[in-house]
């Protein structure tokens, strides 16, 4: 580390909205290091915690002009960047993306790369991998040390992993399931690898190297499942193996039966078709020690998770970093003006219900709670988009009670909160266009007597002609399930009012 006459070791983080980045930033700055994050959109990191701790340096991970202000002055940088969700040809971005981020850091002299890669050290691994271990060979092409640490499967709260196997547990009390789920892999708890990616922060001089890390125990998915089916209370599940369920096939039902959509759940189905164990020959240990308290083993990391989801004690999730979007749309914020089509439903009510009693409502829309009404039709709609490879319903909300922005609401992201006035959520299910729904109150004076202005508008902007008829065909649906929303959202509200004399 450096002496107390030399500057402090200032740290990069990339990613910083995602579900390793966000925590990652918490842990770093809980150390003590001075910490700088490269986000898109400072209002997608607004609500964390360390927000006002961190530098905050907005820009675009593939532009290299972004890149070399965000890297100036930076000792460590942390790479915690993908594109599984960008199509096809995801493998191609995140090479370019990763060539990019290497020539900035070496013109910025920047002492060390952390890259949080995959093990793949199987023959017989999947595109997904292969592209991670293709993005750490271009991010080591410069003279810049690149410390690459490669994980397995995840096990935390909000981890896709995570959600994967406690759905599948949940749901499936027998399933059949393809060939491999035989295979071995070597399961890590969030906790542990936070550890190592903090530690890596304060080495004292650069390290180059492929690095593995994992928890202590080798064991195959199937039975992961079952050590969850236990922790859980749940009766042994009963698992039969067929050779006919493709990765591809694989993802698909999985993005039908948990909340992981078909195009996360394809990288990480496909990782599974390969053994994902350490090589003793990358063992970590020879650069960083374990943990203090020694590595978690699969049970007390999947304890741990069940405990914070229980407590909604949730930190981050897989879902915090935003789906792609199609080239044609605009950024999420772009205003009416910029040359599009709007279509609006606009509703408004006048009521005596405080305003601190409707804020709580609306901000507990989605989830568990639900959408204030006509649930069957909210549920065909996700489950369509479910069908046609969207995020659906299942998403749910990281809080019950509170949101920030750039969580992820079923199938909306939260785009801006102005608490306790307004609310704006964009939609995240697959549309022929870009859609919004905004929730606003306001103060009016009516038969001078003091109330408040509730209004629920959802805007869509068509993509084309197709967009244009898909706005004219769902309008119908629009009589059912608006009109009742706002009516229902007053009435829980009037109710958390009653309650609280």
């Amino acid at each position: 580390m450096s002496s107390h006459s030399e500057k402090p070791r200032l740290v990069l983080v990339t990613g910083a909205s995602g579900y390793v980045g966000g925590r990652l930033v918490r842990q770093l700055v809980e150390e003590g290091l001075k910490v700088r994050v490269l986000v898109r959109d400072r209002r997608k990191i607004s609500g964390q915690p360390w927000y006002e701790q961190v530098e905050i340096s907005e820009g675009d991970a593939n532009n290299i002009p972004d890149l070399l202000s965000a890297l100036d002055g930076v000792h460590t940088a942390f790479y915690l960047l993908h594109s599984i969700n960008l199509g096809k040809h995801f493998d191609d971005i995140e090479s370019e993306m990763a060539r990019h981020f290497a020539q900035a850091a070496n013109t910025s002299q920047v002492k060390q790369i952390v890259y949080l890669g995959g093990i793949a050290n199987d023959k017989n691994i999947s595109k997904h991998l292969k592209s991670r271990a293709r993005a750490g060979h271009e991010l080591a092409s410069t003279d810049v040390p690149v410390m690459e640490l490669r994980a397995g499967i995840i096990i935390g709260s909000g981890s896709a992993s995570f959600e994967m196997l406690r759905h599948l547990t949940h749901r499936l009390p027998i399933m059949t399931t393809p060939k491999w789920v035989s295979n071995l892999t070597q399961p890590i708890a969030i906790r542990d690898v936070l550890w190592y990616l903090s530690s890596a922060a304060k080495l004292e001089t650069p390290v180059a190297g492929q690095f593995d890390i994992g928890g202590p125990e080798v064991l195959s998915y199937a039975d992961m499942m079952q050590t969850f089916a236990k922790l859980s209370g749940l009766r042994k599940r009963i698992i039969i193996k067929v050779p006919v369920l493709s990765p591809g096939l694989s993802s698909l039902w999985i993005g039908l039966v948990t909340p992981v959509p078909t195009s996360l759940a394809r990288p990480l189905v496909g990782s599974l078709i390969s053994e994902v164990v350490a090589d003793p020959k990358h063992s970590v240990e020879k650069i960083l020690p374990p943990p203090p308290a020694g590595l978690l083993h699969l049970s007390s990391s999947i304890e741990l998770a069940l405990s914070r989801t229980s407590a909604n004690d949730v930190e981050t999730r897989w879902s915090d970093a935003s789906i792609s979007v199609a080239p044609w749309q605009k950024a999420q914020g772009d205003p009416s003006w910029a040359g599009e089509t709007l279509y609006k439903d606009f509703r408004e009510t006048i009521t005596t219900v405080s305003a601190a009693h409707l804020w709580e409502a609306i901000e507990e829309i989605g989830g568990e709670t639900g959408w204030y009404g006509a649930d069957l039709l909210w549920w065909t709609r996700g489950l369509l988009d479910r069908i046609v490879g969207g995020v659906g319903l299942r998403r749910g909300r990281r809080d019950p009670k509170h949101l920030r922005i750039g969580d992820s609401l079923d199938f909306w992201r939260v785009e801006d909160i102005d608490r306790p006035v307004r609310l704006r959520l964009y939609a995240e299910m697959v549309l022929p266009g870009k859609a919004w729904l905004e929730f606003r109150i306001s103060e009016v004076e009516e038969d001078g007597e003091t109330k408040r202005s509730l209004v629920q508008e959802a805007s869509f902007s068509p993509r084309g002609l197709g967009g244009q008829l898909y706005w004219f065909v769902i309008l119908p649906l629009h009589i059912f399930v608006f009109p009742t929303m706002i009516k229902n959202l007053v009435k829980a509200a009037a109710k958390k009012e009653r309650n609280s004399l």
